[in-house]
């Protein structure tokens, strides 16, 4: 087989909210493809499913488990009802999603890096001496 035949397929995510999309391939969590590409959307906290702050609602398409969710995060009932978590699941087709949590907003790039808070009036003025 040719290292192409091995490559994982992309994926189209988009997020119901705001209609942002990303790619995502089909080996990484949904949360991976969107950090990987520097991107905001879906609340990011522990990536390994001990938080739930990353919690989505699947509208359509298919996902497959990476790993556990625990029922502490997504209860029986939410699960039946499309919810899962974005860190424990990677998608198999295009998937729309609804993220469950605070969406973190704008959509965009410039994910992770730190930002300074604007200064108050007493700090720019040691700025300025």
């Amino acid at each position: 087989m040719s290292p192409s035949a091995l490559a994982p397929e992309r994926v189209q995510v988009t997020i119901a909210q705001t209609g942002d999309t990303y790619a995502c391939t089909t080996d990484e969590s949904l949360l991976e493809g969107m950090l990987r590409l520097g991107r905001k959307g879906i609340p990011v906290g522990c990536v390994n499913g001990g938080c739930g702050v990353c919690k989505v609602r699947v509208l359509s398409g298919q996902v497959r488990l990476l790993g556990p969710v625990s029922s502490a995060h997504v209860s029986a009932q939410e699960r039946a009802n499309g919810y899962t978590l974005a860190c424990r699941v990677a998608p198999t087709e295009a998937v729309r999603l609804e993220v469950a949590g605070r969406l973190n907003k704008p959509f965009s790039l410039g994910w992770g890096k730190p930002t300074a808070p604007p200064a108050t009036p007493a700090i720019q003025q040691l700025k300025e001496t």
